[in-house]
């Protein structure tokens, strides 16, 4: 599964858990609420669960909760709970030897221009709660 689909994911597990909180929800439940096959889900309410984003309640009225409100929820949290790569991992650091002394370069310029891009989505993620997505979507 990609990165943005990962991500996507996540958002709409949590905006389906935000619809009943601070109540729990199954995850059979939220597989039908957003569409994805539920073992897929299981693995990414797992990682939320692991980074304190999402509770796990076991018992018969059982389910995951949301430990955090939507609006405390940014975007850059929820992408490092899920991902344990960067969104570019490009690796251009192939060593050519001396003899290739351009090449070097050229590897050197795309590997600084991913990783301020990287950067910049990152910063971009910080700013982004999942209250502002559900308010931005709701308004269309």
């Amino acid at each position: 599964m990609s990165a943005s689909t990962k991500l996507s994911t996540a958002v709409k597990a949590i905006c389906s858990l935000n619809t009943v909180y601070p109540k729990p929800l199954t995850s059979a439940k939220i597989s039908s609420d957003i569409g994805i096959n539920a073992s897929k889900l299981r693995k990414i309410l797992s990682m939320l669960v692991k980074n304190n984003i999402v509770e796990s309640i076991s018992g018969m009225s059982g389910g995951f909760v949301l430990k955090k409100t939507v609006s405390e929820l940014h975007l850059q949290e929820i992408y490092c709970a899920i991902e344990d790569r960067q969104a570019f991992y490009l690796n251009v650091k192939k060593n050519y030897g001396s003899k290739y002394e351009e090449q070097l370069k050229l590897n050197n310029f795309f590997l600084d221009l991913f990783i301020e891009i990287q950067i910049d989505i990152e910063n971009k993620m910080k700013t982004i709660t999942v209250d502002s997505i559900l308010k931005k979507i709701n308004k269309q």
